[in-house]
């Protein structure tokens, strides 16, 4: 069993990013180096995270490596001090959007591309042409929400945390705004000036 020498909290929030990793598609080390660095008060060289994880020089560099590819680490140099220092960003809403694009490129960007070359196919069989119009809705499903997320990526941070907090209130906005353009849409059926 691993001994990390970290005050209890730091090590239960630790301790469950590590488990959770496994669920996102990263391994326990990397989650829990990430953990580590998001709570540090200042950027850590690989040394001071081995020590305070019980990690190996060697399963460091590899999760420091991987948490660098997904851009959720950036490497600070200290003056006077050639070691390599590690901090986490300290916006969260940065990590959200760090997170969601290179999900997209890992993830949703060879599904679009796999679905794009499916629907220029023609295709030869029954069973093919309903394939084919399920690929299309999901196309669009994926396009419209990739689109929702290109507009969401141009916001700044409060901007997003606004429209986070807004919640249902945005659906109700949307029902207001039906309803007004039904009201306004059964004015013009009558010709909108008093005559039938």
């Amino acid at each position: 069993m691993i001994r990390m020498n970290l005050p209890p909290l730091t090590q239960r929030f630790v301790m469950h990013f590590g488990e959770m990793g496994s669920r996102w598609g990263i391994n326990r080390t990397v989650g829990q180096i990430y953990a580590f660095l998001y709570v540090s008060p200042q950027p850590r060289n690989a040394d001071e995270i081995g020590e305070a994880l019980g990690f190996s020089r060697s399963n460091v560099s590899m999760g420091l490596k991987e948490l660098q590819s997904w851009t959720l680490v950036r490497l600070i140099h200290q003056p006077g001090d050639r070691r390599e220092y590690f901090q986490a960003p300290e916006d969260v809403w940065a990590i959200f959007r760090t997170l969601a694009n290179e999900r997209r490129k890992r993830e949703i960007d060879p599904t679009l591309t796999m679905l794009r070359d499916a629907l220029m196919e023609q295709p030869g069989v029954p069973e093919d042409v309903h394939a084919q119009a399920r690929m299309q809705q999901m196309h669009s499903f994926i396009e419209l929400m990739t689109d929702w997320l290109d507009d969401v990526q141009k916001m700044d941070s409060e901007t997003l945390a606004s429209l986070m907090k807004m919640g249902s209130r945005v659906q109700k906005l949307l029902e207001v705004k039906d309803r007004m353009k039904q009201a306004l849409g059964m004015g013009s059926e009558g010709g909108g000036d008093g005559q039938p």
